[in-house]
């Protein structure tokens, strides 16, 4: 099999991938090759950041995974979103910066895993972002690529959540993302002009001239090219064919929690027995590829008000409404069409006695709900809000 070769190979054009491809190109005595199993991040549907409440609910740029039965659901299975796109995730979720809590990185090291401590993370956020909320201060940096702001055309319905969230003894606070995550506040998004600021926005579109840099998508990676134990290529099938690209120094993998693990397994690494079941060749025991996954569930709580100017959904007059928004997006980059849905957040704690905020709560100006037991989608009218 014919094949072209990079210095470099990375797999997965999601935020992380979309990072890697484009600070390494930024040398150009390197090549880089980027590889994703999506299209491009070209669609409107993406751009205007309201769009990712109709790819959510119709499954438009998104691998559409679903778990296995979970004994804490009743046995049910939940549905797990991931951006099969350029930019991955990050060019289909709802835009939220959110960083984490600094114990979440502490704990990380404390665990065996040196460089992942909140002091050391925080000066990589700093420089990869440009924050137009905080501007350069002690938590946020400005000049990184990735633009933070604030929603150009908040719902005035946020107010009153925020409002509300104080009577209930849970302050506003002036940064989530700051000196303590505790507290309700606006929303921080990932967009720049009213536009969705993806990692492919922010790290490779505005460098796809550089001619160290290759980004082939639609191409679905099937297994790492293996030379014995050593990594040297990937396999991938673009247009019904097979093809490969081949790594002089380091093929990168990039893609996601379960995208990557699940390649490593196709490649022949992984534990050995449940490689065995499935008939493919043990290149390398190794039982922890993927195990040990930690993730969260989203609870939504739906409630209907009259405020109708301050939300939206489908209904006659939420439709003309979203209409005639489309035309203030197109002109002025405001409106609805400029909504992440999620435009309000808070951080509390269920257990008193944890050391860091153990609920997120995030006030939605519309809801769309999904039943993926039984393949239902239902599509709230207008005026509904939730959580």
């Amino acid at each position: 099999m014919q094949y072209q070769e990079f210095d470099y190979v990375v797999v997965g054009g999601g935020a992380g991938g979309c990072v890697v491809a484009s600070r390494l190109s930024e040398d150009p005595s390197l090549s880089v090759c980027l590889l994703e199993a999506g299209g491009p991040d070209s669609s409107a549907f993406i751009q205007a950041p309201l769009g990712f409440a109709a790819t959510a609910a119709l499954g438009i740029h998104n691998w559409n995974f679903n778990t296995t039965p979970q004994p804490g659901l009743n046995g049910r299975c939940g549905f797990q979103p991931r951006g099969k796109v350029m930019g991955g995730s990050s060019s289909v979720n709802a835009m939220v910066y959110t960083r984490g809590n600094r114990l979440d990185y502490d704990n990380w090291t404390a665990q065996g895993n040196p460089g992942w401590s909140y002091e050391e993370v925080l000066p990589i956020f700093k420089r990869a972002e440009n924050s137009e909320c905080f501007g350069a201060d002690a938590y946020h940096g400005v000049g990184g690529p990735l633009n933070v702001s604030y929603l150009r055309s908040p719902s005035p319905i946020n107010q009153a959540f925020l409002e509300a969230c104080e009577k209930q003894g849970l302050p506003q606070t002036k940064d989530y993302n700051g000196a303590s995550q505790f507290g309700c506040a606006p929303a921080q998004v990932t967009q720049k002009n009213g536009e969705r600021c993806s990692a492919a926005k922010a790290y490779i579109t505005p460098h796809l001239d550089r001619p160290n840099l290759t980004v082939i998508t639609q191409a679905h990676t099937q297994r790492i090219v293996l030379d014995g134990k050593r990594a040297v290529g990937a396999e991938f099938l673009l247009n019904g064919k097979y093809a490969q690209v081949r790594a002089r120094r380091e093929v990168i993998l990039s893609g996601g929690a379960f995208g990557s693990p699940q390649l490593l397994m196709l490649s022949g690494i992984g534990p050995a027995a449940h490689l065995k079941e499935l008939g493919i060749p043990v290149v390398q025991d190794l039982p922890g590829v993927g195990k040990n996954l930690h993730d969260h569930v989203t609870a939504v709580l739906i409630y209907r008000t009259q405020r109708k100017e301050s939300t939206f959904g489908l209904s006659l007059s939420g439709l003309v409404q979203i209409v005639r928004s489309i035309f203030e997006w197109r002109n002025k980059r405001s409106g609805i069409v400029t909504s992440n849905v999620a435009e309000s957040q808070a951080f509390l704690f269920a257990d008193k006695a944890e050391s860091a905020p153990d609920i997120q709560l995030a006030l939605c100006t519309g809801i769309v709900v999904t039943d993926r037991r039984n393949g239902a989608t239902d599509v709230r009218r207008n005026g509904a809000t939730n959580r």
